[in-house]
């Protein structure tokens, strides 16, 4: 059953207004990819809930942030990829627990989480190079990295001494935040916008993985359990009475 956010009931002159803006800078707007309206049969706009939050977000980000349109489309997109990402995982564990609830009892359950809380780091995630470099991997100052520390761009780790370690996926996102600045001329605002938004996708991911993976394990234990059951017995034949 679809979010009622997603009911596409507005039109055109209706959406526009409820986020005070021109029906033309909208249609820009579609034509950009920031925001996806659905069609009627006609070929009519119709805008849901969620276009509206979309027009409105992006409304803050251009007028009170000052982002670029360039920056509002890496925002944008990711905001469409963390949405399907989250519906997704809502979608998956709803489906399977309802089917899973109730044939394992809370000790298997936890016995299961108990084993996913102590899986092994993602080896992108693996705290493996000091600042010096991690800077010269990504062409950066280390100061520039310890202020994208502080902006919340990047989130070292630190050993038990305090030092900082940077990991695959830090440098990745170092990587994206050059990208960002440097070639399609984002402002710190929108930067700071698009890596929230990755941090919470990489979350919403690894979520995702994580309910799967955990799901399946139940599902395997369940299997080998119904294999361990003995076989039925047939029932034994009753023999003919003699006439």
């Amino acid at each position: 059953m679809p979010d009622d956010k997603d009911r596409p009931v507005y039109v055109i002159s209706v959406a526009a207004e409820l986020v005070d803006m021109h029906p033309q800078t909208l249609r820009l707007y579609e034509r950009k990819g920031l925001i996806r309206p659905q069609r009627t049969t006609g070929k009519t706009r119709r805008y849901s809930e969620r276009d509206v939050e979309y027009l409105r977000e992006i409304r803050r980000l251009t007028q009170e942030l000052g982002v670029n349109l360039a920056g509002v489309e890496e925002i944008m997109k990711l905001r469409f990829e963390l949405d399907g990402v989250q519906q997704q995982l809502e979608s998956e564990i709803y489906h399977l627990e309802d089917a899973l609830r109730a044939t394992f009892d809370a000790q298997t359950r936890e016995a299961l989480a108990l084993e996913h809380a102590s899986a092994p780091l993602d080896e992108a995630d693996r705290p493996v190079y000091v600042i010096s470099v991690a800077a010269e991997l990504v062409d950066m100052h280390p100061q520039t990295l310890r202020l994208y520390e502080r902006k919340g761009l990047i989130r070292p780790q630190r050993t038990s001494g305090k030092t900082r370690r940077y990991s695959i996926r830090d440098v990745d996102h170092l990587k994206e935040v050059r990208r960002l600045t440097q070639e399609l001329g984002v402002n710190l605002a929108g930067v700071e916008e698009v890596m929230r938004l990755r941090f919470q996708l990489d979350d919403a991911q690894d979520r995702l993985e994580a309910e799967a993976g955990r799901l399946q394990r139940e599902i395997n234990t369940k299997f080998a359990a119904m294999q361990a059951l003995p076989a039925p017995s047939k029932p034994a034949s009753k023999s003919k009475k003699k006439t």
